[in-house]
């Protein structure tokens, strides 16, 4: 075959008589090769498309939704961006933002209220009845605005993903698709948003920015809607809370308290820190605060040079009801006493701006910090000698000529016997922040326990970690009948930090307290 093929190379024939050779083939496998290789290049392109689809909802999302509107008195851009999370932010530069919990899906809403309109400005400054105007026309605004938002939104992406389409694949059949996919998944985001929007959500908002101003910008707690018809409402008034913020030059104004409402501010564990006093007082101030309330640890060795710290007590201004922890010595009570404005209680009632508290002080006095938070726990017979301190608070409760409201301890392991002896317990010690129902026996009321985080951020051990200790407290708001109706978590950055949040929660059913414990605040 070889000699064969040399001849037909060398344009001579094959001689007479001389066998051919042909060598043998596989047999042909039809499309196998073929098959894959489509398929492949299938999924290499519905890759592409994707990925082109998804580049291009995002860069048109980023590019195309923003609009501008007018909420009230506010020149306002809402923005809409891909997000893992949704909810919506609102931003009052430079007061803060409030961050609202208020739909599912991958897009976050971002409401910028940026900048007055100088003429309505002036009409507001002229005229108040036209802030009663332009907080009532707030809803309709919002929601036109969205509306647009939404539009603009998708065509905006669709557009982006065509163009960017035609330009990587110049086909116009592979364009269509992925301005197809490109409308399902804008649309379809929007319409999770749509669909999962929780407009309760404007009910507890939390806010983020300069502390003096958190309370006229969140309202009133009684006025806090319970249902959706009500939704309405609360936009209109958290637009002319901030519009009154913003129209007013020298004073910060703070909505009045519903008629009857007591507001309490609950400390504990101040631990010699000096900046918490400041804090203390502009809550006071701002959040008009009936009485201030100390579950203890106010020093820190219960020294008699520490008795000058309490000192601030009295220029507060407010009752200061209080009572000892494990830190503070006879000498620190002592003290506190000999302040004009202070109740000291120890297995005592008093009754103060219409509540009636009973507290007990802590029955240890360990300055070396042996029973501390980051101590090694409870003994049997520490643990005894509380829920024996409970016992007894509980007895003294029971006993009082007028029904508790309030009562206080130090350590939440004497809170046990409490339980349908008072609708509510403060108390400390373990500068973390935790709400809980103490655990009752039938034909008992329920019994709410609120233990405070460390006011004073825990003292210098608060800057022992790599991030402040934050300094924490809880505004009360009780009702006519001196029942919890709301209550704000604030917490300011540790020592050096200026950062402010505070979270509302409202009590839906003030006879059972609120519907899901609170989620610990992480402190030390």
């Amino acid at each position: 075959m070889d000699g064969e093929q040399n001849e037909q190379q060398h344009g001579r024939a094959p001689e007479p008589g001389r066998i051919r050779w042909f060598p043998l083939r596989r047999p042909w496998r039809a499309g196998g090769g073929s098959t894959r290789r489509r398929a492949l290049r299938a999924t290499g392109v519905t890759l592409a498309v994707l990925t082109v689809t998804l580049t291009g909802v995002t860069l048109g999302a980023l590019a195309g939704g923003r609009v501008s509107t007018d909420i009230g008195p506010f020149q306002a851009d809402l923005t809409v961006t891909p997000a893992l999370h949704g909810g919506t932010t609102v931003d009052v530069p430079p007061l803060g933002a409030l961050q609202l919990d208020s739909h599912s899906g991958p897009t976050h809403l971002t409401v910028d209220l940026g900048a007055l309109d100088q003429s309505r400005t002036e009409a507001l400054l002229h005229d108040p009845a036209s802030l009663s105007q332009a907080s009532a026309t707030a809803v309709d605004d919002v929601r036109e605005g969205v509306m647009r938002l939404g539009v603009r939104t998708v065509a905006a992406a669709v557009l982006v993903t065509l163009v960017l389409a035609l330009l990587v694949f110049r086909d116009t059949r592979r364009a269509a698709w992925a301005g197809t996919l490109a409308l399902v998944v804008t649309a379809g985001s929007l319409g999770t948003a749509a669909a999962t929007m929780r407009p309760q959500s404007i009910e507890e908002p939390r806010y983020e920015g300069l502390l003096v101003n958190a309370p006229a910008i969140v309202g009133d707690a009684r006025r806090i809607a319970n249902d959706y018809t009500r939704y309405a409402e609360q936009l209109q008034r958290i637009v002319g809370n901030v519009s009154q913020l913003y129209t007013t030059v020298s004073t910060l104004p703070v909505y009045e308290p519903a008629p009857g409402t007591t507001r309490v501010l609950h400390i504990s564990d101040l631990h010699l820190n000096p900046a918490a006093w400041q804090v203390i007082r502009t809550v006071v101030e701002q959040f008009g605060i009936d009485v201030v309330v100390d579950t203890g640890d106010i020093t820190d060795w219960g020294s008699e040079p520490e008795a000058n710290y309490v000192a601030s007590i009295g220029l507060l201004g407010k009752p200061y009801v209080y009572i000892r922890g494990n830190h503070d010595s006879g000498r620190t009570a002592a003290a506190v006493a000999r302040q004009p404005n202070a109740v000291v209680l120890d297995n005592t009632t008093a009754t103060v701006a219409g509540l009636t508290i009973a507290g007990i002080g802590d029955p240890r006095f360990t300055p070396d910090k042996s029973t501390s938070p980051a101590g090694s726990g409870l003994t049997r017979e520490t643990a005894d000698q509380l829920i024996g301190t409970g016992d007894q608070l509980a007895a003294t409760a029971r006993s009082a000529p007028r029904p508790v409201n309030l009562a206080l301890v130090h350590d939440p392991a004497s809170a046990g016997p409490l339980a349908g002896a008072s609708p509510l317990v403060l108390a400390g010690h373990t500068h973390r922040r935790e709400v809980s129902r103490l655990p009752q026996e039938k034909g008992q009321p329920p019994t709410l326990l609120m233990v405070q985080g460390s006011t004073g951020g825990a003292g210098l051990r608060g800057l022992e970690g790599e991030q402040p200790t934050p300094l924490s407290m809880t505004v009360l708001y009780f009702d006519e009948d001196k029942l919890l109706q709301a209550y704000d978590d604030i917490t300011v950055g540790g020592t050096g930090q200026a950062q402010v949040n505070l979270q509302r929660h409202i009590v839906e059913d003030p006879q059972a307290g609120p519907s899901a414990p609170v989620t610990p605040t992480p402190t030390r």
